[in-house]
């Protein structure tokens, strides 16, 4: 069922960012409708709007309606909202909305709401730090508000320091967040995600092609539904979303030590790093020179890090990787019984590695399933939804 959202819009220089943060919930499905301050119109016009939400947009005049055809806007536009966003939201309207004043079509919106109030602050860092400012966030929290930014940076006025609005996108994120079907709130998630690499010498290493797609998709899935994540990641071509803990871990041995610290505190372990199975024997100092027409080098054997996390954590959800260019399913169910894994999520190399999209097969103990190839962000939805079913199966 599709979203709506309130966007409000008050009267600063970061005004202007909001049509892009409109621009970016219409594109995830969302209806927006937008209220503006008259004081945001002096900065952006409600046209902008209007042509990026296809609605019209409310201001004051709309307030003081007298057509009889027209129910009072300040009170059953909030009814069929999901939520109430201001971005961006001034000191004079944060301190409005404390202190319960009416005074304007976005204030009585607000007094009169039934749903979830967001507010993101942009403003002089000065003006932020302002004590009763401060007090006047503070209470609001206190109140349910809740409140995302503002950033640390340069502002319009020249000065730098605490009070830009947040990014659009990272808004994006929170709300994604706070409107998903958060069933995996109280979950704490480790996953790992990325490719290492092994040092030949100070110049060559032995790594992979992995991208981190997969990955940082089931991370980023994962932060969106509610639960804690922990991301343990190698070289990625993306990057997870701010929130989420992230610890680098360039090389196997710095993968196995970061997944064993962090083990015992998570629920669940989703092991998608494509960590190096072989390493250089002897690491020579400076570079080899190339004055030999053949090079040998010993590789050996590292330990499996998902295997030796299952032994020492049995009580630990353990779901692993397999990536396989033939006997994909022989070969993921031999994983899966060696490791003692609880799910294992098997798909073809050449198919898979690197690509935007995927198809995969999910194996448990007990049964197969095909998930068809989509884009890995749905991928990833639909992955952590099985794993929830059987993490919650097992706990019963």
């Amino acid at each position: 069922m599709q979203k709506t959202i309130i966007l409000g819009v008050c009267g600063g220089i970061a005004a202007y960012k909001s049509a892009e943060l409109a621009r970016l919930l219409v594109k995830s499905n969302i209806n927006v409708q937008v209220v503006m301050t008259d004081a945001a119109k002096k900065f952006i016009t409600p046209l902008t709007f209007q042509a990026i939400t296809n609605n019209k947009v409310l201001t004051n005049e709309h307030f003081w309606t007298t057509n009889a055809n027209e129910t009072m806007e300040h009170i059953h536009v909030s009814r069929n909202a999901d939520l109430i966003l201001i971005a961006p939201a001034t000191a004079n309207f944060i301190a409005k909305i404390n202190q319960g004043i009416c005074d304007d079509l976005l204030t009585n919106i607000c007094a009169a709401r039934n749903c979830n109030l967001v507010i993101c602050p942009a403003m002089n860092t000065y003006m932020y730090m302002n004590p009763p400012n401060l007090r006047n966030i503070e209470q609001l929290k206190n109140d349910g508000v809740t409140f995302v930014g503002p950033e640390t940076g340069d502002q319009a006025c020249g000065e730098t320091g605490l009070g830009r609005l947040t990014e659009p996108q990272d808004i994006l994120i929170d709300l994604n967040r706070y409107l998903s079907n958060s069933k995996l709130k109280d979950l704490k998630i480790l996953i790992s995600a990325g490719a290492t690499s092994e040092n030949i010498d100070d110049a060559r290493i032995i790594t992979n092609r992995s991208s981190g797609k997969m990955g940082i998709s089931i991370a980023n899935e994962a932060f969106d539904l509610g639960a804690e994540v922990t991301l343990i990641k190698g070289k990625t071509e993306v990057l997870p979303h701010k929130g989420i803990k992230i610890i680098e871990a360039n090389n196997h041995e710095e993968m196995e030590q970061n997944v064993l610290n962090e083990a015992s505190n998570h629920d669940i372990f989703i092991s998608v790093a494509a960590v190096s199975d072989y390493k250089a024997d002897h690491v020579f100092q400076g570079k080899i020179k190339k004055d030999q027409n053949v090079l040998n080098l010993k590789l050996i054997k590292t330990s499996d890090i998902l295997k030796s996390t299952k032994k020492l954590f049995p009580n630990l959800f353990c779901v692993g990787f397999a990536a396989e260019s033939n006997n994909l399913i022989n070969y993921a169910k031999q994983k899966l019984v060696e490791k003692n894994l609880d799910m294992i999520i098997a798909n073809e190399l050449q198919k898979t590695m690197g690509e935007d999209q995927a198809e995969v097969v999910i194996l448990d103990k007990k049964q197969e399933k095909i998930l068809p190839k989509m884009e890995k962000k749905l991928l990833a939805n639909s992955i952590l939804t099985e794993i929830y079913d059987r993490f919650k199966t097992n706990e019963n």
